[in-house]
């Protein structure tokens, strides 16, 4: 019995196989470490289908040392000859008021587990997080135990598409929208087998998609999981935040003169994509807090 508890999470699953759709539902927490040392007692749980990261949910934010939320998530396309190469990652996070999100404990449950028909009630044990704290990150894949199946944790690793890290944080009375770029995950140098020397640019555009303002990264050299903890920030108005379009590009330079894009996203008015609205608007909410989230690339 480990003494440090992390959390564990009463959950049911239930799996449609001919509808192709995993319904997920999260009753309650317990075991939730000592007020002293998460610093928080509000709670929130996020969940995300692996290994793509598009499908993602979190519960709303509840209060006490036993908080209960009865809440169930939906993620479809989950198809029954492919279910061992799918899992869900779990994380419990607790929220504090004037301060950012902070990891708990978090687990990756395999649907090899699942039983193909009906529901399944199990308790999700939670380890502790090897993630950057107050912000949404990802364990590398090595350092899940993977003998619980060693197939469907291979697939996760080598099923991984490049994505990026960014923390967005707005404050409406200086007018100052501040985009950290913090890390990457999974770049890949297309020509080459060596690991790419990678940098982002950061592009603004107004709402006729006319550059407002540019700047980028230093270079992190051969490594395929950077690290820039890079801030930049842009004077953008209240008024012009909803018409305003930051783009990402993640470029991995190979000599002098050539360079190759790895991928890229946007966010704000023209947003690439769902996740990325989200990011957007929950920034815009949040009052002044740094929203940090991981985004998938987009092939150029």
């Amino acid at each position: 019995e480990p003494v440090a508890k992390y959390g564990t999470l009463d959950v049911t699953f239930d799996y449609d196989s001919q509808e192709q759709k995993l319904l997920v539902t999260v009753t309650a927490v317990t075991d939730i470490p000592t007020y002293s040392r998460t610093g928080g007692s509000s709670w929130q749980v996020h969940l995300v289908l692996l290994p793509i990261k598009k499908q993602r949910a979190k519960t709303s934010i509840q209060r006490g040392p036993c908080p209960v939320f009865t809440e169930t998530f939906k993620f479809n396309h989950v198809e029954s000859e492919m279910i061992g190469n799918y899992a869900v990652r779990f994380r419990l996070y607790s929220v504090r008021r004037m301060k950012k999100e902070r990891i708990v404990g978090e687990k990756i449950f395999y649907l090899t587990k699942l039983n193909l028909q009906g529901k399944m009630s199990v308790p999700v044990i939670l380890e502790p997080s090897y993630s950057l704290s107050g912000c949404d990150s990802q364990m590398s894949m090595s350092e899940v135990s993977c003998s619980e199946s060693t197939s469907s944790c291979q697939s996760l690793v080598h099923g991984s598409a490049p994505e990026i890290l960014i923390g967005l944080l707005y404050n409406a009375t200086t007018g100052r929208l501040s985009a950290e770029v913090i890390k990457g995950s999974h770049f890949k140098n297309l020509a080459a087998n060596r690991p790419p020397n990678t940098y982002v640019k950061l592009t603004l555009l107004n709402s006729m998609g006319q550059e407002m303002s540019k700047c980028k990264t230093s270079i992190r050299r051969g490594q395929p999981n950077p690290v820039y903890k890079e801030t930049f920030i842009f004077q953008v108005a209240l008024f012009q935040l909803s018409d305003v379009t930051l783009i990402l590009s993640v470029y991995n330079k190979r000599s002098m003169k050539r360079k190759e894009m790895i991928g890229w996203i946007s966010l704000g008015l023209n947003s690439s994509g769902e996740d990325e609205l989200n990011h957007w608007t929950e920034m815009k909410e949040s009052k002044g807090q740094q929203v940090c989230r991981w985004h998938t690339l987009l092939e150029s």
